[in-house]
């Protein structure tokens, strides 16, 4: 496309997904940004001469790579490695490796793309990338998870550094994994430098890492519930996931006076009506976290209600924090939730509402926080923790913690300013869209054709 090819939105999709097959997340991420982006790039033609949407839309490097290794058996086995370097615009490279099954290149760009923004937002000077793998650690040993980062990482160091490009965790990708893949750098590179976030607190880790998607989530529905005189407290929360930022997110919830009444895996969700307590949420963790068990044996142990193969938002409940993965809430879910007097959906997923999900929310005029803003926790405390290792120093918890809180309500006030309507609605999917793609495009424009 030449800088002015594209008249409307649907002939820049049309190429995109000419120029893109087989990649419906990317097309669907895509898609969601362009259309908030339509009337803003009208009133500021500099960003249509100068092609920034058709730059910003395509990585600026992508590299695959196999990751041979060996199992417990003593058998070879291969598996495909990625990394999206998607955009370094305002900072190096920044986002998490993903190791699950359904990895595929459409899916990380689309992750990628959403970082650029989501990182953006941040205020922090961290670029847009992602990474991961298809293997799946589940039913793994940790020798085999340890011989497969090692691997991994074997690869994927020449390609990385502290001022280049820094990985985080993601789904698949916890404490033990970013432990063996650090290490491997360490080895190779010879340095010990902050390379990757999500480290273990005695060996350069951050406080509040673990909590910070969960609780940023939690913190940005907050300011959207302050709008309409709302709060946490007294309502009913369904939560779906059950790692790391469902479990944190349950926590803070727990904190705010909210009751969490699901959990899901991929095998179905529990009801819980009474509600997820501190003590029923410490169980949680020992089976997800140590025991690597599935969610049904919650339902087991407390004997409520197990609901296999399904997702939780036919339950009815005030807000909704989808903590999954993508596209987790389709039209029939949404419409169900908004019937059910739900008036929150915040996302601590990344992209887990449908289109058609997130046009009903709007439609119905109810809070609804995109992952880009909402979930963007995450990465501002590893950029925390990135600002903590170069300059050899750790901040207490209660300092993370005020500095996430912070950056949350930062996100949460340009989703208002770029997102209010005149009616006095706010759509945060424009606020987060425009407000995110300001920042990286002005940046651009400054560093010329690049």
């Amino acid at each position: 496309m030449s800088r002015t090819s594209y008249p409307d939105t649907n002939a820049f999709m049309a190429e995109l997904k000419a120029k893109n097959p087989s990649e419906p997340e990317f097309h669907q991420a895509v898609h969601e940004v362009v259309m908030s982006l339509d009337h803003f790039l009208n009133e500021n033609p500099k960003y249509r001469y100068a092609g920034i949407l058709e730059r910003i839309v395509e990585p600026e490097r992508m590299i695959i790579f196999r990751v041979p290794w060996i199992n417990d058996k003593g058998e070879m086995r291969v598996n495909r490695g990625f990394r999206i370097e998607m955009n370094s615009a305002i900072g190096p490279y920044k986002g998490g490796l993903r190791f699950h099954p359904t990895v595929n290149l459409g899916i990380l760009k689309f992750l990628a793309f959403e970082q650029v923004f989501k990182n953006s937002l941040t205020t922090l000077p961290m670029g847009g990338g992602k990474g991961g793998s298809d293997f799946d650690p589940k039913g793994k040993s940790d020798n085999e998870v340890m011989r497969f980062c090692q691997s991994y990482m074997t690869e994927l160091y020449r390609h990385i550094g502290p001022n280049t490009d820094i990985p985080a965790g993601d789904i698949g990708v916890g404490g033990r994994e970013i432990g063996y893949l650090y290490g491997q750098y360490k080895r190779i590179a010879n340095e010990f430098t902050g390379v990757l976030t999500g480290k273990g607190l005695i060996y350069g880790g951050s406080l509040i890492r673990p909590e910070a998607t969960g609780y940023g989530n939690v913190y940005f529905a907050q300011e959207m519930l302050k709008t309409k005189g709302e709060s946490f407290k007294g309502k009913t929360v369904l939560v779906s996931g059950s790692g790391n930022v469902a479990q944190y997110t349950v926590e803070k919830v727990i904190e705010l006076g909210g009751k969490v009444v699901t959990l899901s895996d991929s095998s179905g969700y529990i009801y819980d009506q009474e509600g997820i307590d501190a003590e029923k949420l410490k169980y949680v963790m020992y089976l997800k976290n140590t025991k690597r068990g599935r969610i049904k044996e919650y339902a087991d142990k407390y004997g409520i209600k197990y609901v296999e193969n399904e997702r939780p938002w036919l339950e009815k409940g005030d807000i909704a924090l989808p903590s999954a993965t993508q596209n987790e809430i389709n039209e029939i879910e949404a419409i169900t939730l908004v019937s059910n007097g739900c008036i929150c959906v915040s996302e601590g997923a990344n992209m887990p509402s449908t289109h058609e999900a997130v046009q009903i929310f709007l439609d119905k005029a109810i809070l609804f926080g995109p992952g880009k803003a909402a979930n963007a926790g995450g990465v501002a405390v590893s950029g925390l923790e990135m600002t903590q290792n170069s300059m050899r120093l750790s901040w207490t918890r209660q300092e993370v913690d005020n500095r996430l809180q912070n950056i949350m309500k930062s996100i949460h006030e340009t989703c208002t300013k770029y997102g209010k309507k005149e009616s006095g609605f706010v759509n945060y999917v424009d606020g987060a869209n425009i407000g995110g793609f300001v920042k990286v495009a002005d940046a651009m424009l400054a560093q010329g054709a690049v």
